[in-house]
């Protein structure tokens, strides 16, 4: 099955980027499609981005609309996400997860990953 794996997170200064990754160790990865959520202390988790297996389509929350870009080599197994204008409220543990469609909601992805932490400073 799915195992998946983030890395890249760390602490950021405003207005700075970061380059997420997600390494899945199975052989199935370009069967699904891919999303990355958020979650702040304290508050429920937050869809970001999605993307088709193919890599044709994506979708992104309204928040994040032109500073973060999500995308996938399936070659490498891996989906990315990056993090561009980072503000101080995008600070978060982000996840990557799998789903067989595309969906905005974390219960319709079946597998997730350990997450890792942002911490963008004002």
């Amino acid at each position: 099955q799915v195992q998946l794996v983030e890395s890249g997170g760390g602490l950021v200064q405003a207005g700075g980027s970061l380059r997420l990754s997600c390494t899945d160790s199975g052989r199935t990865f370009s069967s699904y499609v891919m999303g990355w959520f958020r979650q702040a202390p304290g508050k429920e988790r937050e869809f970001v981005a999605t993307i088709s297996w193919g890599g044709t389509n994506t979708y992104y929350a309204d928040s994040i609309k032109g500073r973060f870009t999500i995308s996938r080599d399936n070659a490498k197994n891996t989906v990315y996400l990056h993090m561009n204008s980072l503000k101080p409220e995008d600070t978060a543990v982000y996840y990557c997860a799998a789903s067989f469609t595309i969906a905005y909601e974390p219960g319709t992805y079946r597998f997730w990953g350990q997450g890792t932490q942002v911490t963008v400073s004002s």
